[in-house]
């Protein structure tokens, strides 16, 4: 008697796991794993997603920047002959201060 359950223990071990296995089976045919990343597939959708945030942020970055992109050329734009710079502005700040000496050439 002693014997029977270690017996019986092996035949109920054999059934658990068919159990599991046929619901493990039954579950992955109801939810397939995603593609894997090593895939053409997986690949072309990475680039295409790639190519859609590139794609954004080049879109919002002229639409910051665009005025600077049109130029001259935009109407209601005029930019004077000097740049808009007076010499005053133009001076260096530090004009009281003596240049260094330039190398000598022997």
């Amino acid at each position: 008697m002693g014997d029977t359950l270690p017996a019986l223990s092996i035949p109920v071990l054999v059934l658990a796991s068919g159990i599991y296995t046929a619901g493990a089976s039954w579950w992955r045919r109801r939810h397939p794993a995603p593609p894997s990343p090593y895939t053409h597939q997986a690949a072309r959708l990475a680039e295409r997603a790639m190519l859609v945030d590139a794609e954004r942020i080049v879109e919002g970055a002229y639409g910051t920047l665009g005025t600077l992109y049109a130029g001259p050329t935009a109407p209601h734009t005029h930019v004077p002959a000097d740049g808009g710079v007076s010499p005053g502005a133009a001076a260096s700040q530090d004009h009281d201060r003596s240049a260094p000496a330039p190398a000598q050439r022997g």
